[in-house]
């Protein structure tokens, strides 16, 4: 049987964010869908989460891998922008052994020409399970790439770069695709959650977001059914629901979680993507909650109302206090935070001032867990558009893809310094995850709260004080090797040469 092998290209660095052993659903999703074709076995390389053989830099090792088990088409996820460096590295890798090269996710859709310069044969345009179907089929039988709707490819040499319209499952074809199958995951590490997912598709437009499109979504049944099946073959019992907003099609999630409670009682732990105005429905928090649901993933973005209206997040900062109070009475709160949003009101705020009302925010919300990075202009959004109109965005030379995973600059800032730009989130991280926790752990221990507040509380409390320990200890090493590096400062010195054009682009 013929082999086509997925890759999951690896993170540029190891940074704060990179530290849960996810494998990305989409994938998986694919992969399972990819295994199912007759004469054809598929097979996943998760670059990030591997324990098989290595390069000389650490790296997998895919000239061993094609050496001794040759896949003849090759698929990428391309879903991150910052790990694209890696993908074009892999792709002339494997070009060199002749394969068909097969790239799919929201980069990919977005800069289809990019990919056909970068040894790829095919870009899939949209939902992947049912194309894959069909290119490995048109492959094997000799057929015409032309016939197949969704995609962009390369045929004697020449770009055919204008897909139909991107391909989107209808809500019935959603609730009839494989199981993600993740024993397709070769030398696999290990899974602590697994990624599970309903929803497709955001009706929201939020200005940096690259994902679009009507909502289309499983029904609860199907889901629940993939649900129990992990549980019963893999003995799976954390769950990660992928989907950006939870809340969307909100009675059949309220549906899901019944069947969930139904037979499993709390005994499963889920973490959900949700929107911050999801607190004004009790029902939905408490059939969560039920269901065992413990943390909640909120994109707060920025507490700054000019800020808020540039991302046209929907909503104010007035009652974001209020809805968060209301998230922790049931769940653990990670806040997710964009620090320094270019917005279209050229406000006058000053960096110090930014950073003040973030930390009183966090402080007054008292939320769980934070995470604070970079806007990202990630292709397809109207983040970058507006910021290529304005001349801001770094060339890929200064600022390559790897770059582009919130951790750096990618653009000029406004009201502050490049400087200010690069060490304020970390900076409002390391304010957050303080060493004065270990302290606060041990006052814990030694005092009555858990008597006088209730043994949850007290839980909840001590937890909370471990995990900001636990923070600050990852967020201090992170920041002593980028201090050490010399690589960042010599790369913010390019990018303040080229703004003030002591240096060009070349």
């Amino acid at each position: 049987m013929k082999l086509a092998r997925f890759i999951v290209p690896a993170f540029p660095e190891v940074n704060i964010f990179s530290h849960v052993d996810i494998p990305p659903l989409g994938i998986v999703n694919v992969a399972s869908a990819a295994n199912k074709v007759n004469g054809l076995r598929a097979e996943i390389i998760d670059e990030n989460n591997y324990r098989g053989p290595r390069d000389g830099n650490g790296l997998p090792d895919h000239e061993l891998l094609q050496k001794e088990n040759p896949a003849s088409v090759v698929g990428f996820y391309c879903g991150l922008s910052s790990t694209m460096d890696r993908v074009f590295e892999l792709s002339r890798l494997y070009r060199a052994h002749g394969t068909v090269n097969v790239a799919g996710g929201w980069h990919a859709h977005d800069c289809p020409e990019e990919m056909l310069e970068n040894d790829f044969d095919i870009v899939v345009h949209g939902d992947g399970e049912i194309a894959i179907q069909q290119i490995l089929t048109t492959l094997a039988s000799g057929g015409k790439l032309a016939d197949i709707p969704g995609i962009s490819f390369r045929e004697d040499g020449e770009q055919v770069t204008n897909p139909p319209k991107m391909i989107e499952l209808p809500n019935l074809s959603l609730s009839e695709l494989p199981y993600p199958d993740f024993g397709l995951i070769r030398y696999l590490e290990k899974i602590k959650i697994y990624p599970i997912g309903r929803v497709r598709g955001c009706r929201m437009n939020c200005e940096f977001c690259a994902v679009k499109g009507k909502p289309r979504w499983a029904s609860p049944r199907y889901v629940f059914d993939v649900v129990n099946w992990l549980v019963e073959t893999r003995g799976a019992r954390k769950f990660f629901i992928v989907d950006d907003r939870l809340e969307e099609n909100i009675e059949g999630t309220i549906q899901f979680f019944e069947l969930v409670h139904g037979k499993y009682g709390d005994s499963l732990d889920f973490s959900v993507q949700i929107r911050l105005e999801a607190a004004r429905n009790p029902e939905f928090l408490e059939v969560m909650k039920k269901a065992g649901v413990s943390m909640v993933c909120v994109g707060y973005e920025s507490p700054i109302d000019e800020d808020l209206k540039a991302m046209r997040k929907g909503y104010s900062s007035r009652h974001m206090v209020e809805w968060t109070r209301i998230l922790r009475r049931y769940f653990w709160v990670h806040g997710m935070f964009i620090f320094g949003y270019p917005n279209e009101q050229r406000s006058e705020i000053g960096v110090s001032e930014m950073a003040r009302r973030f930390k009183k925010f966090i402080r007054e919300a008292q939320i769980s867990s934070i995470q604070v990075l970079h806007p990202v202009p990630l292709v397809g959004t109207d983040l970058r558009k507006r910021l290529e109109r304005e001349g801001r965005i770094f060339p890929l030379n200064l600022v390559p893809w790897s770059k582009y995973d919130g951790n750096y600059p990618c653009f000029w800032p406004e009201n502050m310094s490049l400087k200010e730009f690069q060490e304020t989130p970390i900076k409002l991280m390391r304010w957050f995850y303080s060493s004065f926790s270990f302290l606060k752990i041990l006052l814990r221990w030694l005092s009555f709260h858990r008597l006088l507040k209730g043994r949850e509380h007290w839980r909840y409390g001590w937890l909370r004080e471990a995990v900001r320990y636990y923070g600050h200890r990852v967020v201090t090493r992170w920041q002593k090797r980028q201090n050490s590096r010399s690589f960042l400062k010599l790369f913010l010195s390019k990018l303040e040469n080229y703004r003030t054009g002591r240096v060009d682009a070349k």
